[in-house]
Parts: C-alpha cells; structure tokens; sequence
C-alpha cells in the first residue's frame, strides 16, 4: 500500500522580468527535484515574472510572456509524470490575479488565485492584482490559444479550490493567507486536505526569521497535516531581501528547511511524508472530527495520479529537526552581503568604491563586502559553477578562480579615505588598518585642495568668505563649510569609482557605496547629496546600536582587531576644525540625542504609529528611570522637529537593504510627507498641557454630597489648572452653563475659526453645556505661534535655517 509521499519546495533567487533567466531555475528546480524522488514540486510566489515587476503588471507583455515560459516548462519531458506547480500573473475576465498554475503531464489541472492581498510594510499587491473573492467556488478560464493548439486543452477551472489525486489532496495558500486571521488552511484541512502548500515571496527583516518558522509549524501542529512553505531568495531588483527559510512541517514539526541567507541561485528542499500519520493524527483530535463533520466541501479537481508508490516500505519518512535561528549579528554579516552579491553580478559593474573613515558606518560596510567575498570563496570551493562564472564575468578574467577571501577583496573593494584639515590622525590610522585587514585596495587623497577652489570661486563671485563657527562665523557659514566637505567627497568619489578600474587596466566602473545608517537617515543627520548620494547602501536599514553589535561580532569571526579601536571611537563626521589636534565635534552632540533613543524614537514613530503626543506619554514611563517628564517632552519635540526639517532627504536616499521594521525610505516602505510645518504647534501643545497636568498639584475631589455640579462626587476636570485647554475639550468638561461660561476665542473680537484649536472647541460644544476657557499660554497668540520650548539650538548639516 502506498503512503509515503516525497514532497519538492523550491527556493529561487528569481530577477524581475527575466523570464529566461527564471525558467531555466524554475526547470533546474524541477530537475534536482526529480533526482531526489520528488513526485511533487512547489515554487514561490511569482516564480515566473519575479516578484517585484511591480507596475508592468499592468502591462498585457507580462502576462503573453507568463504564458510563453508556463507552455515551455509544461512541454519540456522533464516534467511529465510529476505533479508540479508554478507561480504567475493571470488575467481572468479583464480581472489581474496572482496564481499558481498546477499541471500534469501537459494538461492544466487548476489556475489557483490569490484570496488576501499584502498591502503593509514594502508590500503593494493592490495596485497590481485584485482578490479572489468567490469562496469554494471556480470559474471556466478560456486558455490562450498557444497554450489550447500546443496541448487540445481549451478550458480550465480557475477558482478557490484544491487538488485530489489517488492517494491524497492538496490545496493552496499563497504568501499574505498564511499571516491572515483567517487562513484557509484550517478549513481546508476540515475539508480533507492533507497536504497545504504555500507559495511566498517574504522578505528579511533583523529578528523575523521565527515569525514565519512558528506560522508554518503552527499551521501543521493546530489541524494536522503537511504544511509545504517555498520562498524567494535574493534581490529581484529591490530594496527588500527575499530571505529564503523554504520549509515542510507535519503534525507540528518542522522536518525539512532551506538555508536564510545564500549565494545558490536554485536550492530544492525535500521531505518525505508518511500521509498515515496525517491521518491518525487528525483522528485522534476528537474536537476537531465533530466540526470537519459539518464542514462545507471544496470543489476537487480529480487527477489520475499518485503521489506515493505501490513499493515504498522501505523509504524513511523525514524526521523532526531544531530550527536553529540566526543572531541579528550573523542576519547583518550574511543578508546585505548577498544583497550587494546580487546587485553586483547584475548591474555589470567591476566591483565596489567605498570612502572609508575608519568610523562604525563605513567600516561596517566595508566588513560587509568583505563578508561577501568570503561567501563567494566558499561558493566556489563548494562547487558552486554559477558563483565562479558570475565572479569571473565582473572582474572580465575568465581563467580567475578565487581562493582567497582578502585576495578576493583587492580586487572586488576600492576603499578610499578622503582626510581634510579637519581629519584626525586616529581615523587615518583606523581606516588605513582596517583596509589592510580586510584587503580591500586601499587609497588616501586631500581634499583641502578641491575645498579651497570650490570657496574661492565663492569668494571671487562675492566678496565673502564663510568661516567655522570656532573662528566667529555664524550657524550658516559653518554648516556650509561643513557641506561642501562631505559634497566634496561625493564628486571625487564618482570620479575615482568611474575611472580607477582604467588606473589598474581593467574594463568598467565601481559601485559607490554609502554608509548612512537608518538611524542618522531618520533624524536627517546627513548632508543631502553627500552619504546620502551613492549608488546603493547597505547598512541603510540597519541601526547604530546594531552595527556596533556587528563589528564585535565579526571582529572574532573574520580576525579583525582594529574593530575594538573603531568601536570605542566616539561617532564623529570630522567636518569641523579640531582643537588641538583633538576631535572638537561628535554626532551625539551635533544631534541633540543619542543613538540609543533614536532608535526608540524611529521604533515608536514607524512600528507603534506614534504622532509627538503619543510618543511623549509612552517614553514618560518607559524612560522614567533616567528621564523627567519635562526631559522627555523637550527630547520628543526636539526629535519631531528634527525630523519634519530633514524628511525633504528621503526623497533622495541612496537605496538601502532593508533590514529594520521602522525605515525611514519613502521609495515604498514609509509613506509619509516630505514637507512638513516643523513646529508641530498643536501636537506640542498638547504634550505641553499633559505635562501641566501631571506635574501640578490636583485639587483633591469633593469628599461629600457638596458636589454643586451634581456629578455625585467624581472629580470635574473643568475645575483643574490644565483642564481649560484644547485637549480638555476633547474629553468633555462637565458642570458649565451655556450663559454663564461662554465659548472664548483666542483674540478678542475674532469672529472666524482661525485655528484648529477653535474649531475643535466648537465641535465638542455641540450639546451646549460644555464650558471652555483658554489659559493664558493660549489666549496670547498660542494658535499660531509655538510656544514650547525645543532643547537646544538645533545644528544640522542640512543648510536649512532652524
């Protein structure tokens, strides 16, 4: 009796409208997956275009070229006598859908759509695809005509249902359905399904990896049965990196898995499945027997096929393994490497030109490129024939065959220090060191000489001539020297990263790299045009307190002690004159915050939806400890309005791998506005008034039936200091009299609604009992003037007064 079934999902390091490219992986999938006795294969999500094609999904060339790639899979003899399935773009009576497409021996058998859209974080399913929406029900799918002449098949049913062969069903999840309250792989496994296969294109965030692991063995554990989950690798063309971790469970283990982080193009990951255990598994959940009784019937396509053989006594079915999970510090080694790895080889660039300071940020970068040489060695040593004839076509050697991860690096990393008169003779040091270290090719220039002409050319046009504030310039003259240092850097980085390849007698460019972290990218502490100006970043999305959790870290992996010299230095952008040789400036400082609370600050912002007001209630309590309340109210303001006169950078961030779950990039992760009224007058004062409220003594409430405002003794807010305030309004004030304590206004006479403080005063008088009087701080101009106060002068390197 047959009851094992070997299972196949797919991991594909997948490229955006590369539909050759796509097919043959999806074909060399389908071929290792056949070797390993897979009578069953599985994809990721969109397999076929690649996931991010984004907007040419509106175009009908997608779709013609989906359908051209499905009919050369379908007929190649490779994939007959094989259950398999495949992930594309479908339209359906003028309708977009994302689908597997299930096939057997040249014959479609099911065109599964998508019922839930992903529409959160870098996802936007909605502008291109729409849901499926008929439950348990199919349609008729007329079949292009190429695919009707090719096979005698005219029809096929497309709709939300599942798969039955001989021996047992399959069904579909694809990608968001598995995260949705209401996944369908419960009813599904109600209804019989023993075997539920989901299609994904999930991408990496630091710390996430588990998330996807409990949903999949969580799926299998609460229902029973195989759950088959197969993801994306790599960048398809994004920011995002799709992270792999393809991977079956049964009955609540996980028995099979791919690797997170990779240089494969194709990895296929097996399992075999006893489907008895699905069965006496399920059984013995005697709750779950009584409702799959009752349960409503999916539409079943019928195949005349087996997944399991008549002679299978002595296959071994998987057994349970431990998912070993990734330190954040191994997910920043490993995923911006393979990130770059993937831009690299297909860019057509020779390699990366990265200006190194010896600081966290561009240190931490060039680690990174050189954690990605050593995965490109050890590729190489492992077999890996794609690896070795993709590193050949960048550095144009065809006979090169690294062995060498330094070595490797000389040739792949330009690292360039660009001192100045106000460089320090400890960062040249650091730089110099971890450049050798690491083995990048590494050059030291001046850029004193390009500082001067570019002033001079001021000063002749002018008259003027700016000078630091240490020499008695104001604010605007030493921002803009300190500008026209990093624009400096910029320009000359370009120049070099185009023309040193010819230098050292090689063919093409360099990448340039940047070294802003997400962080400094959320406060705007960056010059616009300068870090934030290069071709591609990939420490864009990872925190300061995480890279320096890195650089300890790969100081013992990869043997580089200048790392604890680079740690201990205090952050700096060395764009101001020293002070006796020593640093007169440090970012913390120049910020107003540091890294740490910035990072709290970016955590609240993105992942809790903070606006000022809500932010400043959290941090009171979380940072009690260290902080008052005042000092809270003066740090959140301070941040807001940072952060409102910086936003404008967005627009021009180098694009980053995204890694942290509050990124900033407003490309697609961070949707907000780049134009903003920085003083955020209303918001303030509503944490100004909080901060009123509970710093002042309260009147205590009346102890006996005295209460005049018939309240039956409760505490009337209107009587406090701070309840004659906009917020009191909004929480209703209780014991006015209409003609007694009418509506005052912030100016005497204005009969207009000049604010939104008036307008909502009114709105919540509509009952016409509730009383409102504005404090003093209001009724002298607190509407159109902010009179909180903001710690400290604000210094950024942005040239925008503040």
């Amino acid at each position: 009796m047959g009851r094992k079934v070997t299972v196949a999902v797919a991991t594909l390091n997948q490229w955006a409208l590369d539909f050759e490219g796509n097919m043959s992986r999806i074909m060399e999938s389908i071929l290792e997956a056949r070797e390993m006795g897979a009578t069953y294969r599985t994809g990721p999500e969109l397999e076929v275009t690649g996931y991010s094609c984004e907007d040419h999904f509106h175009e009908s060339d997608t779709y013609l070229h989906s359908w051209e790639i499905l009919l050369e899979i379908m007929m190649s003899p490779h994939c007959q006598n094989m259950l398999i399935d495949v992930g594309m773009p479908v339209q359906h009576r003028n309708v977009a859908y994302n689908c597997r497409v299930v096939f057997h021996n040249k014959r479609i058998l099911l065109i599964r759509p998508k019922l839930v859209m992903c529409d959160d974080g870098n996802y936007r399913e909605t502008r291109w695809f729409s849901s499926w929406t008929k439950v348990r029900q199919t349609e008729e799918y007329y079949l292009p005509r190429m695919i009707a002449s090719a096979t005698g098949q005219h029809t096929v049913p497309i709709g939300d249902a599942v798969v039955a062969t001989r021996d047992t069903c399959l069904g579909y999840e694809i990608c968001e359905e598995l995260w949705n309250p209401r996944s369908t792989h419960i009813d599904m496994s109600l209804s019989g399904v023993e075997i539920i296969v989901n299609s994904s294109g999930s991408y990496m965030q630091l710390r996430k990896a588990y998330i996807t692991t409990d949903l999949i063995r969580n799926a299998s554990y609460k229902a029973g049965g195989a759950y088959l989950f197969s993801n994306l690798r790599g960048c398809d063309g994004q920011r995002v990196y799709f992270n792999g971790c393809s991977a079956v469970a049964l009955n609540g283990h996980v028995i099979a898995r791919g690797k997170q982080f990779s240089l494969e193009d194709v990895e296929v990951t097996t399992a075999t499945v006893d489907l008895e255990d699905i069965r006496s598994y399920r059984v013995a959940m005697r709750s779950r027997c009584t409702i799959a009784a009752s349960t409503p019937t999916y539409p079943r396509v019928n195949v005349d096929f087996a997944l399991s053989h008549a002679c299978d006594l002595n296959i071994p079915p998987s057994a349970p393994l431990e998912w070993i999970y990734h330190s954040a510090e191994e997910e920043i080694s490993l995923g911006p490497a393979c990130w770059m790895w993937d831009y690299l080889r297909r860019s057509g660039q020779g390699g990366f030109f990265l200006p190194l300071s010896g600081g966290v940020d561009s240190s931490s970068t060039a680690i990174i490129v050189h954690s990605m040489c050593r995965l490109v060695v050890k590729s190489i040593m492992l077999g890996d024939i794609q690896v070795l004839h993709d590193i050949r076509k960048i550095l144009a050697d065809p006979e090169f065959t690294p062995d060498n991860p330094a070595a490797l690096c000389n040739r792949l990393l330009v690292t360039c220090y660009m001192g100045s008169e106000n460089s320090s003779k400890e960062t040249r040091q650091r730089a110099n060191s971890l450049a050798n270290q690491i083995g990048s090719y590494h050059l030291e220039i001046n850029i004193d000489g390009a500082v001067s002409a570019l002033l001079s050319i001021f000063n002749t046009v002018t008259g003027m001539k700016p000078l630091f504030k240490t020499q008695g310039g104001c604010p605007r003259q030493n921002l803009a020297l300190q500008n026209i240092q990093a624009r400096t850097r910029m320009v000359l980085s370009y120049l070099f990263a185009q023309l040193i390849l010819w230098v050292r007698n090689r063919p093409g460019g360099l990448l340039v790299l940047g070294s802003a972290n997400v962080d400094e990218a959320l406060r705007g502490y960056m010059t616009k045009y300068d870090c934030s100006s290069a071709d591609i970043n990939p420490i864009g999305g990872i925190s300061k307190t995480d890279l320096k959790r890195f650089l300890l870290f790969a100081k013992d992996k990869f043997n580089l002690p200048i790392v604890l010299d680079i740690v201990a230095a205090p952050p700096t952008a060395e764009l101001e004159p020293l002070h006796e040789g020593a640093l007169a400036q440090t970012d913390e400082e120049d910020m107003g915050m540091t890294y740490h609370e910035l990072s709290e600050f970016g955590r609240l912002r993105k992942q809790n939806y903070c606006g000022p007001y809500s932010m400043f209630c959290k941090l009171v309590s979380m940072w009690k400890e260290s902080c008052t309340p005042r000092e809270v109210s003066d740090k959140v303001k301070h941040f807001f309005r940072c952060y409102a006169i910086n936003r404008h950078k967005m627009t021009v961030l180098t694009p980053s791998y995204h890694a942290e779950s509050y990124s900033p990039d407003d490309n697609r992760f961070d949707h907000r506005p780049f134009l903003y009224r920085a003083n955020w007058s209303w918001q303030f004062k509503c944490i100004d008034e909080e901060l009123e409220r509970t710093t002042c003594p309260v009147t205590a409430p009346p102890s006996s039936g005295d209460d005049k405002s018939g309240s039956g003794g409760h505490y009337d807010i209107g009587s406090a200091k701070s309840g004659h305030s906009p917020s009191s309004a909004r929480r209703g004030i209780s014991g006015g009299d209409k003609s007694t304590s009418p509506l005052v206004f912030s100016e005497a006479g204005n009969t207009g609604m000049s604010s939104g403080g008036s307008a909502h005063q009114l709105n919540n008088n509509h009952t016409g009992h509730e009383s409102l009087k504005l404090t003093k701080s209001h009724s002298s101009g607190g509407y159109s003037k902010m009179h909180s106060s903001v710690m400290g002068k604000i210094k950024d390197r942005t040239g925008v007064p503040v």
